[in-house]
């Protein structure tokens, strides 16, 4: 099996709208994060966030619907020799959604009272994390191997990152405060950033392997 999903050089509408709604997704999940980010570093108020929040991403959901419906179509249309192309769009397509999801996981804390602003660490890492967001999105786009290689290293390194915050907690060896909303917040960006390499993982792997770097590395055959 080939590696690498390659954009086609004869895609009709329906698999460019696609690409352009993966696009607007991915973007819309950034300013999630952000919001959600922004509450828990920056003392934003989550009341004055909410429903910026919601309506984005409701935009995200849709998004997916969308998707969803015109790869029926497509694939009804076009038949079995778009096969390839319509699977890897059904999986990445439910990877972006979950970045959402987790964002409002992230609001959540914050409206729970949970308060990162003290801790320099969480502030380099929303910068990370918004950032690899929006370079998914781009190399994606681009179906960039070689950046997309540079990003999953990078991923790979965030995830043992997020594991160690929290093993740290769980151990009692970080006794700073809100110890279980940095352990939630960990575990929330953890998995963002799974989701992302799963993205990314369409760019680099075959078919059967798209969410290979969603294991973690010693589970990975």
């Amino acid at each position: 099996m080939a590696f690498g999903f390659k954009r086609s050089t004869s895609s009709d509408d329906r698999l460019d709208n696609i690409e352009e709604i993966i696009q607007r997704m991915l973007a819309d999940d950034r300013i999630v994060f952000d919001l959600a980010m922004s509450i828990l570093l920056d003392g934003v108020d989550w009341k004055t966030v909410k429903r910026e929040i919601k309506a984005t991403d409701h935009r995200v959901n849709d998004g997916e619907r969308e998707i969803r419906r015109d790869l029926v179509v497509h694939a009804s249309v076009v038949g079995a020799i778009d096969t390839p192309a319509i699977l890897v769009y059904m999986s990445i397509v439910k990877d972006i959604e979950r970045i959402g999801d987790y964002g409002k996981n992230l609001r959540d804390l914050g409206k729970d009272g949970v308060d990162l602003s003290d801790f320099p660490a969480w502030r380099e890492l929303r910068a990370e994390v918004s950032q690899m967001i929006a370079d998914t999105a781009e190399i994606f786009s681009a179906r960039d191997h070689e950046r997309a290689t540079e990003l999953l290293v990078r991923g790979d390194e965030l995830l043992d990152e997020f594991d160690s915050v929290v093993s740290l907690l769980v151990r009692g060896e970080d006794d700073r405060p809100h110890a279980v909303g940095r352990a939630l917040a960990a575990r929330y960006l953890k998995r963002i950033v799974a989701h992302l390499t799963n993205v990314l993982s369409a760019v680099v792997m075959p078919i059967d392997r798209l969410d290979y770097f969603d294991e973690d590395p010693e589970d990975r055959e």
